[in-house]
């Protein structure tokens, strides 16, 4: 099959080419230093946290959409372990660990 890329097209990717060189080059384009306000910059300390929780919070409550309905579920323990691991040691890799050591025996084992 053989296509001719029309004109709004070939704009819409040159478009696109501008305004991706534009914001990744905007902080070289300025003649002079900037520094975000101190309240942006404290708001960035929180930013993962807040996308960590609005990624994982769902995927361990939820499936196909609906709450969980039943205690059975591998992700339920494996995410109070996990929690309970960082609480304690504050290691992110423990956690890892101690979440799928808890997970993989429920889900694989027991069929939660």
């Amino acid at each position: 099959m053989r296509g001719v890329t029309d004109g709004w097209t070939l704009f819409i990717i040159l478009g696109l080419a501008g305004v991706t060189v534009l914001t990744r080059c905007f902080f070289f384009i300025l003649d002079r230093p900037w520094s975000l306000p101190a309240w942006a910059h404290r708001a960035l300390h929180y930013a993962p946290v807040a996308a960590l929780a609005g990624v994982v919070v769902p995927e361990v409550v939820m499936t196909n959409g609906e709450l969980v309905a039943t205690w059975q579920d591998a992700r339920l323990f494996a995410a109070a372990a996990g929690a309970a691991v960082f609480f304690w040691r504050r290691s992110v890799l423990a956690t890892l660990l101690v979440g799928m050591a808890v997970y993989l025996p429920l889900h694989l084992g027991l069929g939660w």
